[in-house]
């Protein structure tokens, strides 16, 4: 053990720690005279450091027993780190290309060392703000919810084995219960840590915590997610989660992880992607209207889910005389009751996505933590009409999703109100 108890590295300390961990130090051939340590941490709750030689490199992430943005006086529990561990091993294995490569994990320190993606990696949303198309982004991001969320759920698991892993992530109490805070609870009240694009959303924001319907659909929502264990989430899959290059794509930041319902992933993604195609008329510049590039980003949000779809009913095909015990072969064996089935599986989990994704959109807006497609518009008045148009879509999703048939009455509801 290379600590025995937590304390909060820094670079100098951090060495210390490489050199007294094997399987660290293994990653970069031993030598320590070239080695390079960057501080890049720039979420709201870790320490990240990039650790690069000439034989080697990996990343080290550390927890802290508060929340980084804010300080001190907001606690937050390092056990977030353990699930993040096992949630990326776990989703590794089941997703090894789209997953960084877990080196090790010490509890007692917080801190995960695993894979370094090397430049051009970026984080998706920085890639979405440069105005940059990943042409293998919505095949990559289909295949990693299809596969995490269908062999983690009940229709490939038994019901014993599902149970265990449940338990386990159950653990992670705290984290749900920020995600409770910021998402379902503090955009719908008065909250000291709500924040919007004032004065301009003034009455936006209040029009938020005043509409009745809005918050019936959100106690739904939050209901289900924290009452359905459907599947082993990412439980954070915003566009800041992920890491790209034209031809890669790997899903990071598993700290939210925790057994719940899949459309709160799957509408995280593409809740974040509508955000980033409303925040482009900011991001406009003489010369570039951003036309061509939010086309590409309804066609991204379409494929997505259209592919998610078509890979979770092919895996369910492929495993249903499988162990899971959702739908027992021996009642649910005929093909047309089959076909019920999966129809009626995917349209709730459609409209889930669009609540979720919706609920992640109006926290984005009006609650504590925004995103820098937004924040990155310098002017207030034009961020603050970005944001409107994607607030009144978000509404529109959340309050109406049931009336939604297809992911392009979706695609025509954006570029309606885009108009």
């Amino acid at each position: 053990m290379a600590f025995p108890e937590f304390r909060p590295l820094d670079e100098k300390s951090l060495i210390e720690y490489i050199k007294a961990t094997p399987s660290l130090t293994s990653k970069i051939g031993g030598r320590f005279d070239d080695l390079k340590i960057k501080e890049v941490g720039d979420g709201n709750l870790n320490f990240v450091y990039v650790v690069v030689g000439s034989s080697g490199s990996f990343v080290i992430k550390q927890a802290l027993p508060y929340v980084r943005s804010i300080g001190e006086s907001w606690p937050m529990t390092k056990e977030r780190s353990y699930f993040e561990a096992v949630a990326l091993k776990e989703h590794g294995r089941l997703c090894p290309e789209h997953v960084p490569e877990v080196y090790h994990f010490d509890r007692n320190m917080s801190l995960i060392g695993m894979r370094y993606l090397e430049p051009p990696h970026i984080t998706l949303r920085k890639g979405l703000i440069a105005g940059i198309e990943y042409p293998l982004l919505a095949e990559h991001m289909s295949e990693y919810m299809a596969k995490t969320l269908f062999f983690t759920s009940l229709i490939y698991r038994s019901t014993a084995e599902h149970k265990r892993a449940v338990a386990e992530f159950c653990g992670n109490v705290e984290l749900c219960r920020l995600t409770e805070k910021v998402v379902f609870s503090d955009p719908y009240k008065i909250s000291e840590y709500n924040r919007w694009t004032s004065p301009y959303l003034d009455h936006e924001a209040e029009a938020v915590r005043e509409d009745n319907i809005l918050k019936l659909e959100v106690a739904e929502l939050k209901s289900k997610f924290c009452e359905r264990a459907q599947a082993l989430l990412h439980g954070d899959l915003h566009t800041s989660s992920i890491m790209v290059t034209r031809d890669s794509t790997q899903v990071i930041d598993t700290e939210f992880a925790f057994y719940g319902p899949m459309g709160y992933d799957t509408g995280a993604f593409i809740g974040n992607l509508i955000l980033a195609f409303f925040a482009q008329n900011g991001h406009a510049r003489q010369g570039n209207d951003k036309k061509i590039y939010k086309e590409w980003i309804l066609k991204t949000i379409e494929d997505t889910w259209n592919l998610f779809h078509q890979k979770f009913v092919a895996l369910w095909n492929e495993h249903k005389d499988g162990p899971g015990e959702a739908y027992l072969p021996a009642i649910y064996n005929n093909p047309q009751l089959q076909k019920l089935i999966q129809e009626k599986y995917m349209k709730e989990l459609f409209h889930d996505t669009l609540g979720y994704g919706a609920a992640k959109m109006i926290r984005r807006i009006v609650g504590v933590a925004h995103v820098e497609d937004f924040e990155s518009i310098r002017e207030a008045i034009i961020r603050a009409d970005c944001e409107r148009r994607a607030l009144q879509l978000a509404k529109t999703l959340l309050k109406k999703r049931r009336e939604f048939q297809s992911i392009g009455d979706v695609i025509s509801a954006i570029t309606h109100v885009q108009s």
